[in-house]
């Protein structure tokens, strides 16, 4: 069996030190004060399981961001950021003997024409899924 590290070790002792007291909320996600009797009775069904079950404490702390509007501007800046590294890339995958500054150029050209309003695209994607998981209705589409 293997031995907790150090820093586990820490983090278990941490845990017990805090005082934690029982948190039930209703429907509405207000909290409300646990009644004994009631708390040790089981839930008929899966829905009022559901309804009764503390709110939790201790999940996950992280802060998601939410997905910025797609812009223009934005996509530019990817783009500014990749063309050379696009560049250097077709350079020195052409044959050594075949290698020309210009068709890079050409093809790193081409190249963008294609991944830009495919980033743009895939940011709108993007920012209409978090805008429906958010339950904010985005901007509706134009229908024919």
């Amino acid at each position: 069996m293997l031995m907790p590290t150090k820093k586990q070790r820490r983090r278990q002792q941490k845990l017990r030190r805090h005082e934690w007291e029982e948190v039930w909320v209703d429907e509405e996600g207000r909290e409300v004060e646990v009644d004994e009797p009631n708390a040790s009775a089981k839930p008929r069904n899966k829905a009022e399981s559901a309804k009764a079950r503390p709110a939790q404490r201790g999940g996950s702390r992280r802060v998601v961001r939410p997905a910025p509007p797609p812009s223009w501007r934005r996509v530019a800046k990817r783009g500014a950021i990749l063309a050379p590294l696009f560049f250097v890339a077709v350079f020195y995958l052409q044959r050594q003997s075949d290698r020309n500054v210009a068709a890079a150029a050409l093809t790193t050209i081409w190249m963008m024409g294609l991944f830009l309003p495919f980033s743009y695209l895939m940011d709108r994607t993007i920012y209409r899924r978090a805008q429906r998981a958010r339950g904010l209705d985005p901007e509706p589409t134009k229908k024919r």
